[in-house]
């Protein structure tokens, strides 16, 4: 219990540091969001009297203090005369889009959700059964295009496999739309099916990080004495594959996780390329035009979700590791016997 209230208590630090970054970044930063709301001409007074509507006519520390504060209580914007409402969980409101930043982001996340789970689970499928046949094959062909492809995968620019797939199974066969988005309460077919080529080209770039992981840890786990012991007993390949697979568990969740939350947290290039408005595309489009609360709110949901997305694989480590959960012992093996098979328990 100490351990996961200490894991919680750093997860809210690092969010708070990411949060005082970001602030002292862009107020350092030559950024001054009142400038378009003034338009043109603009003279000093109606500059300075656009800065105290939208806020940023204090420093930046305590415009980080009211910031955190309307995250719980909410926020009023302008004067007696021109009032602009922003209920809690406030993160801000963008005077360009004319909606309180909670409400953008609330528009954009299920179509970053949609991107990172197909995504995730597509190349860690993928990525782990190329590892895993691999490792079975070591030094033989598949194993080399296994590593061939994984080394070409990790060095290719995502915007050209996206738009490789674009010109060949959109626009060439004519197999799949080569962009936009549907809701999955509208049509499951057709959100499905405007997100297979995003998915393909996540799960291509990052199915190699899995395939080169699972095939190196997959090697040496075949080379302990559990596995020969394993199989002096008669024990079937398939079942040793799969003991040495789940004691891959603790990585793989791990990877899983962050790049859950790295996904989460918006793919710019691949929502550009196939024309999917979520959160990437909004924080490119606020950076573009210096809509500071949408990049500080922005900003502040994706480190939030790598952060719980860190902070689940910490907590799930002991549930997956029975040795972490005991004081972090080293690695024992424990023979149990039964009238056929012998297994390392871990």
């Amino acid at each position: 219990m100490t351990s996961a209230l200490t894991r919680v208590g750093r997860s809210l630090a690092v969010l708070l540091t990411v949060l005082i970054l970001t602030f002292a970044i862009f107020y350092v930063a030559p950024i001054d969001p009142a400038l378009r709301m003034c338009g043109k001409p603009c003279s000093p007074e109606d500059l300075e009297a656009a800065r105290g509507f939208m806020g940023f006519d204090q420093p930046w520390f305590v415009q980080l203090g009211t910031f955190l504060a309307a995250i719980v209580t909410g926020r009023t914007f302008g004067s007696s005369d021109v009032v602009v409402e922003c209920a809690a969980p406030c993160l801000g409101y963008s005077f360009q889009l004319h909606q309180p930043v909670t409400a953008l982001l609330g528009d954009r996340f299920p179509i970053s959700f949609s991107i990172a789970i197909g995504a995730v689970a597509l190349q860690a499928v993928l990525g782990i059964a190329a590892g895993a046949l691999a490792a079975r094959r070591q030094g033989g062909i598949l194993d080399r295009i296994v590593t061939g492809v994984s080394v070409i995968a990790a060095s290719a620019p995502s915007f050209v496999v996206g738009l490789l797939a674009v010109v060949i199974f959109a626009l060439g066969l004519g197999l799949l739309p080569s962009g936009g988005y549907v809701p999955f309460t509208e049509s499951p077919v057709d959100w499905a099916r405007h997100l297979v080529l995003p998915w393909a080209t996540l799960a291509f770039l990052n199915g190699a990080v899995y395939a080169r992981l699972v095939r190196s840890s997959m090697i040496e786990q075949l080379g302990l004495d559990y596995v020969r012991t394993a199989r002096a007993s008669g024990l079937s390949e398939r079942r040793i594959d799969r003991y040495a697979l789940r004691n891959l568990a603790l990585p793989l969740t791990t990877l899983i996780a962050l790049d859950i939350g790295a996904l989460l947290g918006g793919t710019v290039i691949t929502e550009r390329i196939f024309g999917l408005p979520g959160l990437g595309a909004l924080l490119l489009d606020a950076t573009t035009t210096a809509d500071l609360p949408v990049i500080v709110g922005t900003t502040l949901v994706g480190s939030l979700i790598i952060v719980l997305a860190n902070l689940g694989a910490d907590l799930a480590r002991p549930l997956l590791d029975r040795r972490l959960a005991v004081g972090g012992r080293p690695p024992a093996t424990t023979t149990r016997s039964d009238s056929t098979t012998q297994e390392t328990t871990s």
